[in-house]
């Protein structure tokens, strides 16, 4: 996959602690802001995936779907 550059304005004081965090993990603060940024993109497109599958069943489903109770039904006792 292509990479592109990505500027960042950060707090000073955050680089500082980025790095050192960076140097801890044997890795560099551009690596662990990549792997981030991939697991928040991944995670949101699995939440629009199962957003979109749920608003399907429910439209397959119609207003009521198969139900065959009411709301006082549910109050009885």
């Amino acid at each position: 996959m292509a990479k592109t550059n990505l500027t960042l304005q950060l707090e000073a004081e955050t680089v500082r602690r980025a790095k050192v965090l960076a140097a801890r993990r044997g890795t560099s603060v551009s690596a662990m802001v990549a792997r981030t940024l991939d697991s928040m993109v991944a995670e949101d497109e699995r939440y629009e995936a199962a957003r979109r599958q749920a608003m399907e069943l429910m439209a397959q489903a119609g207003a009521h779907g198969d139900r065959n109770w009411t709301r006082e039904d549910l109050y009885k006792r």
